[in-house]
């Protein structure tokens, strides 16, 4: 008879204790910190070098499309090179790149090649994304690894705030200052990266080779954990961009909107600690999320006063850290290890999709249809689940 006992589930401690994690999340936390940064640090730039923050919002969608486009060629270049050179010779072109940026705008660089020099930039921090997760899992071991995520989503939220209100600080000093600071962190990130410790490779040997980044993507069975994150996105834009009609239809302004903000991020770090501390992510927990999703959406769209925007507002909150773990926990066991990064940078540009989805919405349809039509998302992905639950987790 097996009298073997499964080994016991890491705790929270464990991870706290964990060095090489912190290493990790350092790094991709400093890789990060330029995309929070990087809305108010382009019009921030274009204001004081041109008269107006037009041309610095063109740079922004210009960026986020390079990030958009270029999130799957750079991914698929990081497993062909390998995560771990990959990552550190990204990190530090894009520090070459946001100096190159800040360079010209200050020699009065024609709004032409200002466009020009963000691309590069954008290019990689779309790649940038997949690497860091790839890196994630060897990192720490697969039992530590979704309250790894977990805590990771947590630093997100934190790292959005801060980003503008670094730009908020620097801009006193210099309006070139917020993108060199860019710079500064992804050059940050290179270092650190290039001295991260990771595993022994013993488990992780062939992960690089030209046979493993051959091997064909399970996009089939990966379908639904991307519909979590296309989900995630669609339903989150429905909050982020639009706090502000959410607080003018209920007599309030900037103030309201900036309560709508504050309970979100607040809800999603909640909900992302107590995941990490107490959650599993098993398959039927995401229809669960989803189904949380839709409530949180369908209240959205409905008038009924403060106390049901915030509590829609923190259903949504609470639940995101947690989908976004389980769907990426579930990727990791789906993807081959030599495609991972591109797996991840798919992900991505599925998330991305999804926010631009509902921002398009927010801007074209009456005010209460862009959340109900995240609902749609949110209800169809988890009828999905459930239908896949059933029949044994197939597409």
């Amino acid at each position: 008879m097996n009298t073997t006992t499964p080994a016991p589930t890491p705790t929270v401690a464990a991870l706290l204790r964990n060095r090489p994690y912190w290493h990790w999340s350092a790094g991709v936390q400093s890789g990060r910190l330029p995309g929070a940064m990087a809305p108010l640090a382009f019009t921030t730039l274009t204001l004081a070098t041109t008269g107006s923050y037009r041309l610095g919002a063109v740079m922004m969608a210009v960026f986020v499309v390079a990030q958009t486009v270029g999130a799957v060629p750079s991914g698929r270049l990081l497993d062909r090179v390998g995560a771990a050179r990959g990552v550190v010779a990204m990190a530090g072109c894009a520090a070459l790149g946001l100096a190159c940026l800040a360079g010209a705008a200050a020699a009065g660089a024609p709004p032409a090649v200002l466009l020009a020099l963000v691309v590069p930039p954008g290019v990689i921090a779309g790649g940038l994304s997949g690497g860091f997760r790839s890196l994630l899992a060897r990192t720490v071991d697969d039992a530590t690894l979704p309250r790894a995520v977990a805590v990771d989503a947590m630093m997100v939220e934190a790292v959005l705030i801060a980003g503008p209100l670094l730009v908020a600080g620097l801009a006193t000093l210099d309006e070139r200052a917020p993108v060199l600071a860019m710079a500064a962190a992804s050059a940050t990130c290179a270092a650190l990266m290039a001295a991260l410790p990771r595993r022994p490779p013993a488990a992780v040997a062939t992960s690089e080779t030209l046979a493993d980044t051959a091997e064909p993507l399970p996009l089939r069975a990966a379908a639904r954990w991307y519909a979590c994150q296309f989900a995630v996105g669609h339903v989150l834009s429905t909050v982020e961009v639009a706090p502000l009609g959410y607080a003018q239809r209920l007599g309030a302004g900037p103030a309201g909107a900036a309560l709508v903000i504050i309970v979100l991020c607040a809800a999603s770090i909640a909900g992302g600690a107590l995941f990490a501390w107490r959650g599993r992510p098993s398959p039927a927990s995401a229809a669960a999320f989803l189904a949380c999703f839709a409530a949180g959406a369908l209240l959205l769209a409905r008038p009924l006063g403060w106390a049901a925007l915030l509590l829609a507002v923190t259903a949504i909150g609470a639940v995101t850290g947690p989908l976004l773990t389980v769907a990426s926990v579930r990727l990791q066991a789906l993807l081959p290890p030599g495609r991972r990064t591109e797996g991840f940078s798919i992900g991505f540009v599925v998330q991305g999709l999804g926010f631009g989805l509902g921002s398009l919405a927010v801007g074209t349809l009456p005010l209460p249809c862009a959340p109900l039509l995240a609902a749609v998302t949110a209800v169809g992905v988890c009828g999905w689940h459930l239908v896949a639950g059933r029949s044994g987790g197939g597409c």
